[in-house]
Parts: structure tokens; sequence; C-alpha cells
């Protein structure tokens, strides 16, 4: 919502036993919950007082929502990205690539090759206390893609960056200038490189990645599952990465919203 972006924030010295309470500018008030889950009540608020609302004698807060469908600029790295995906799993793959044993990553493995081990971060996780976000929906979401069509298949092999993440992303002016760090360049199953819509894109944004991309359901689900496993790795650079453990938090509550479950 960039035309808030210039408003002055302020903490409201009192607050809820669920909410922290914070004045923007001089009308709009924020919520913003102290605990996993506490968001629960926030979103039946926007779904039900709108139907409600007029029925009472009183006003009722009013969730406010963007008033346009994406920022440009999170719609022009949408597509951005999408070319550089694409054209990856485009370029040919020579014979002597599929057999270099340099240009092979567990990235590129089957998603249910990482069922193990995303089970263990997720114990490992839960070992942290007061964690990020809901780690029982990220098991349940979990079991979910393990049911995925194509999660324990090996399709014909492609190119992919690996890492295609924030920290490696040059931006210019809104739009993708470089990609960084090609050190994971593998070839095998591309549907990790899809990841990166959930760590740098809106909703609408990410809509507009996947069109240009024209993937079907089970790819971006698996992509999806993808980058949950990657986030539960954070407990790894728990104390030594703050920025980074902060970017993989957000990362698994957008896949969690995503997903439909509530944070």
């Amino acid at each position: 919502m960039p035309d808030y972006a210039g408003l002055p924030v302020r903490r409201l010295d009192s607050g809820g036993s669920s909410n922290a309470l914070f004045c923007l500018g001089d009308n709009l008030l924020i919520r913003l919950p102290r605990q996993p889950g506490g968001s629960t009540s926030i979103l039946k608020e926007a779904r039900w007082l709108p139907v409600l609302g007029p029925s009472l004698p009183v006003q009722v807060p009013e969730v406010v929502t963007p008033e346009r469908p994406a920022d440009p600029r999170r719609g022009d790295l949408a597509a951005d990205l999408a070319e550089v995906v694409h054209a990856l799993r485009l370029a040919r793959v020579p014979g002597k690539a599929v057999n270099d044993p340099d240009l092979r990553w567990y990235r590129g493995e089957p998603l249910a090759t990482m069922d193990a081990a995303t089970r263990q971060n997720i114990d490992r996780c839960r070992a942290l206390g007061d964690f990020g976000f809901d780690l029982d929906a990220a098991g349940r979401l979990w079991d979910e893609a393990m049911r995925l069509p194509g999660a324990k298949d090996r399709p014909a092999p492609r190119w992919y960056h690996g890492d295609l993440a924030a920290e490696n992303l040059l931006v210019r002016d809104g739009g993708l200038a470089a990609v960084l760090d090609f050190g994971g360049l593998s070839v095998g199953d591309p549907a990790v490189d899809l990841a990166v819509a959930w760590e740098v894109l809106d909703p609408p944004a990410r809509e507009i990645f996947r069109s240009r991309l024209g993937v079907d359901d089970a790819t971006w689900l698996r992509g999806r599952a993808w980058a949950l496993s990657i986030a539960l790795m954070i407990w790894y650079y728990w104390t030594t990465m703050p920025q980074r453990r902060s970017s993989r938090i957000a990362v698994g509550r957008n896949v969690l919203a995503d997903a439909g479950y509530l944070i």
C-alpha cells in the first residue's frame, strides 16, 4: 500500500491483549498481533463486518484494503522474474550438463526427497520457542504437498538457479537489473525457482508472475512447498543472521496465508 508509505507511525501507550496498536497518520489505526494466531480475529472482522455492520445502529471498524490491484513496481518485477525463470527452463541442457555431478543439487530433486528433512526442521523450529508463524499449520500444509501430483516424480532435467532469493536480485527503478550468485546453478526440476514469488512479490504481483510462466497448478504448488521447506531451514541461521531470519519468517507467513491458513 505505497500511498501510505509517507505517513507518520506512532505506537499507542495502551493496547489490547491480542494486538499492539499504532496510529498511521491522523485517521488510520494499525493492529499488529502479539503472538502467532493473533490475526484470526482481525481476519474474521474483515470478512464478516461488511455483512453484519449495516444491520447495527452504531459504526463498526472498516478494514482498509488497497485501492488498486497491485503496486506497478511489483508488477514489473514479477514480469521480469518470470522472463528469467522462463528463459532458464527453455535453455538447452547439453548432455555433458546432465551427467555433470557438479550440476546436481538437492533443490532439483523431487519434492518428496525433502520430506524427512522438512519435518525434522519443523521440530527444530519448535525448539526455538516463540517462533514467527504457525508450525502446526506448516506441518499440515507439508502433508498436503506430499500428496501433490509430481511430488515424487523426476521430470526431464531443466536449468534452474536454485537460490533465486531477494538477496540475489539487483533491482533498478523497480525493474530487475541482474540476478546474482549462480553457485547453485544445476539441472533438474526447476520448481524450486518459483519460491521467489512468496518472498519478493505481493499476491497480485504473484499472480502476474504465475500467469506469465503458465505453469500448471501442481507445479505452482510444488514451488510453494519449496518456499516453505526452505523457510523452515531458518533454525540454522536463527542467531547468526537476523536479517535472513526475518526474511524467512516472512516467506513462511506468506506461504501459509496464500494456502488459506490463518497466521
